[in-house]
């Protein structure tokens, strides 16, 4: 499920170990350091691909998931996360998408305003406020009645910048 040992950055190919991923989950970077790094590891195309599949439930490979969820990511990485716990990846995945943008991930980041963990409708919200898309206005604008305050919050903030910039 998890690759721990191998990933493609560029024309290179790494091992990754669980103790480098420890080490680099422990150095306080903030989640956008740590993505920006990331990115500069392994190329910004590679990570938002990453990033939609983790935000639309398929699987990463562990250095990647390291990168975006920080210390927390070691308990789901390591023998792969309870199915209670997986919604965490598609948060990650989402938390990732803040830092590094495509329009690739358009349509995953649509999608994710419709999850049923509240967390992930959280930071889908959040990333459509921060890159001002326009395209997902009535699905974050539906979330303004949400059951979960800090959703209701987020997507009114998103509708708000939104329609602020005519997007």
């Amino acid at each position: 499920m998890f690759s721990l040992r191998h990933y493609q950055d560029g024309a290179h190919s790494r091992d990754v170990t669980m103790a480098t991923m420890a080490t680099r989950s422990r150095w306080g970077l903030t989640p956008r350091q740590s993505i920006e790094a990331e990115c500069a590891r392994r190329g910004r195309a590679d990570v938002v691909a990453g990033c939609v599949r983790l935000v639309t439930g398929d699987d990463a490979d562990a250095a990647l998931i390291m990168a975006l969820g920080g210390p927390g990511a070691r308990r789901l990485v390591h023998g792969g996360p309870r199915p209670d716990q997986r919604y965490w990846l598609r948060v990650w995945g989402a938390r990732g998408l803040l830092w590094v943008w495509d329009d690739t991930a358009l349509d995953a980041v649509t999608a994710a305003l419709a999850d049923d963990a509240w967390r992930v409708r959280e930071m889908a919200a959040k990333v459509v406020a921060r890159h001002l898309l326009g395209d997902a206005l009535p699905a974050v604008a539906a979330l303004r009645d949400d059951p979960v305050p800090r959703v209701r919050a987020a997507a009114n903030r998103a509708v708000a910048m939104l329609t602020r910039a005519g997007a």
